[in-house]
């Protein structure tokens, strides 16, 4: 059975899991939509009868497609998902979900009320570090974690816009929120301290703020420190580290994980491509109704999303929110 798979943005990230999609059995990439018709056929030039468009109704009235991946920046979530939801059509949607708390509030609502097969990119989840990680902390005590998210402001315009991207603790760090509530359980309470320390001054509409701490409780009464960046060269790097009753382990974004004991140091290095992991669980449900290898469904990614949002209001007001 070949699947007729649907594409919403012509960036990178449509681009590659279109690329990855393509090359695996029975999938065909039929469709693009995108802002404008050039960008879409443009991106949908280089698959086998593809074509382009710059409406989603469009799209699906022309094309009958068996799913699609949503890859738009923050700002462009809503329309697109509940046209899905009222079609029936399964999706995987890239991070973040949304902007707000409201649109994917009601996207939420829509999708647990048709029962509809969905899919969140949180691609940390599908590293063999992060597995084998959740195997280890079923014989340990996780008491704490420190997690971070350090580099350099990408050089799209809506990235650097609080409108656009909602800033880098909801675009990017949102990555590493998702891992400690998929490793240390939910989150109930934030405190968030942003600043503007470099940015505005170097590049020209900046209104995100540059560096930023969220001090995170968890229900099971474990606590969390998260700290990002987007100013600073040449350093870029991500993870998180597990404080535990037995030892540290230390997750990076190469997907690996470093056990680290009072006497021994043991190192597990990743060797699958999460992505295309994400990809085989999500095709897979929509085959055979399956959903148990998606690690992350749309109604997962919306309480990562939440944590994110109260962070932005506790900077904003200066006081810790409850979830």
């Amino acid at each position: 059975m070949t699947l007729r798979v649907g594409m919403v943005g012509t960036g990178w990230f449509g681009r590659m899991h279109a690329e990855k999609l393509s090359k695996m059995d029975d999938i065909h990439v039929s469709a693009f939509c995108g802002t404008s018709k050039e960008k879409a056929e443009a991106a949908a030039l280089p698959f086998n009868d593809a074509k382009g468009y710059d409406s989603i109704t469009e799209m699906l009235d022309d094309r009958k497609l068996d799913a699609v991946y949503i890859c738009v920046p923050p700002f462009a979530h809503g329309e697109t998902e509940l046209a899905l939801v009222e079609r029936g059509i399964p999706f995987l949607v890239e991070k973040p979900i949304g902007l707000d708390v409201e649109t994917p509030a009601a996207i939420a609502e829509a999708v647990e009320r048709s029962g509809l097969i969905t899919s969140a990119g949180y691609h940390f989840r599908y590293m063999e570090g992060t597995e084998r990680a959740r195997e280890l902390l079923k014989e340990r005590t996780a008491l704490m974690a420190l997690g971070y998210w350090m580099g350099s402001m990408p050089g799209v315009y809506w990235w650097r816009k609080i409108d656009g991207s909602g800033g880098q603790f909801v675009e990017q760090t949102t990555h590493i929120v998702d891992l400690l509530r998929y490793l240390m359980g939910e989150v109930t309470e934030v405190y968030a301290a942003y600043g503007n320390r470099i940015m505005a001054s170097k590049e020209e509409g900046v209104t995100v703020p540059d560096v930023g701490t969220v001090t995170l409780k968890l229900a099971s009464g474990a606590v969390a420190t998260i700290s990002n960046t987007c100013g600073i060269q040449g350093g870029d790097r991500a993870g998180l580290h597990i404080y535990t009753d037995q030892g540290v382990l230390e997750l990076g974004s190469d997907g690996g994980l470093k056990d680290l004991r009072s006497n021994t140091k043991t190192e597990y290095l990743s060797g699958n491509d999460p992505y295309q992991a994400e990809n085989e669980a999500f095709l897979h449900a929509i085959r055979t109704g399956d959903t148990s290898r998606i690690r992350s469904s749309y109604a997962d990614a919306w309480l990562t999303h939440k944590v994110t949002i109260a962070a932005n209001q506790s900077a904003e007001t200066g006081l810790p929110v409850k979830l």
